[in-house]
């Protein structure tokens, strides 16, 4: 079947076990390659909110624009109703940006937020059958919260336990870095003072 803007011979990824291939067109509709449908936004949301795998490229040069469609949602989700940053946090995040520590920050971010999901997947599991997720407003989940102190206190103890290891093992990386790029450099470990 022929798709908009692609020809009869167009590879649909999704097929053949890629990633859900969505286009973007000039007029700023996306185009489903699965569904053989134009899509939202919101249809995008659902997808990352079901966890499917798929990827965002410009119709005519193939570019991948998947970054910009999630900051895209990101942007929308912030705008109405409780945003997730606050103000000071993202004037934070912008400072990092050009940032020697650009790279690790980024890098310590994933993998703190991968902590945290990791955490909310083993509260899951733990209080499965008491409440269905999907469901539960932020309002519902602070008030059910409030009533399981002790299980949070522990989980969460947990979280800042990993997150701080995270911290430590990028500090101790930017050392080796370091060591590695100034040898003979006072100050740090291992090195060798010149006489």
């Amino acid at each position: 079947m022929k798709r908009p803007g692609g020809t009869a011979g167009d590879e649909d990824s999704a097929g053949h076990g890629g990633p859900r291939i969505l286009k973007k067109y000039p007029n700023r509709r996306l185009y489903d390659t699965h569904t053989s449908a134009y899509i939202t936004l919101a249809d995008v949301k659902t997808m990352v909110l079901d966890g499917q795998d798929f990827e965002v490229r410009d119709a005519k040069s193939g570019e991948d624009l998947t970054r910009s469609i999630l900051l895209q949602i990101i942007l929308e989700e912030e705008t109405g109703g409780v945003p997730m940053f606050s103000t000071q946090m993202l004037a934070h995040i912008i400072r990092f940006y050009g940032h020697a520590m650009q790279g690790l920050m980024g890098s310590y971010l994933e993998k703190n937020l991968q902590t945290f999901v990791e955490l909310q997947n083993r509260f899951a599991e733990q209080s499965r059958g008491l409440y269905d997720a999907q469901k539960f407003t932020p309002e519902m989940w602070t008030q059910f919260l409030s009533g399981q102190a002790p299980l949070m206190q522990g989980l969460i103890g947990n979280y800042m336990e990993q997150s701080k290891k995270l911290f430590t093992q990028m500090q101790e990386q930017m050392q080796k870095q370091a060591e590695t790029l100034f040898p003979n450099m006072p100050g740090f470990p291992g090195s060798k003072r010149q006489p």
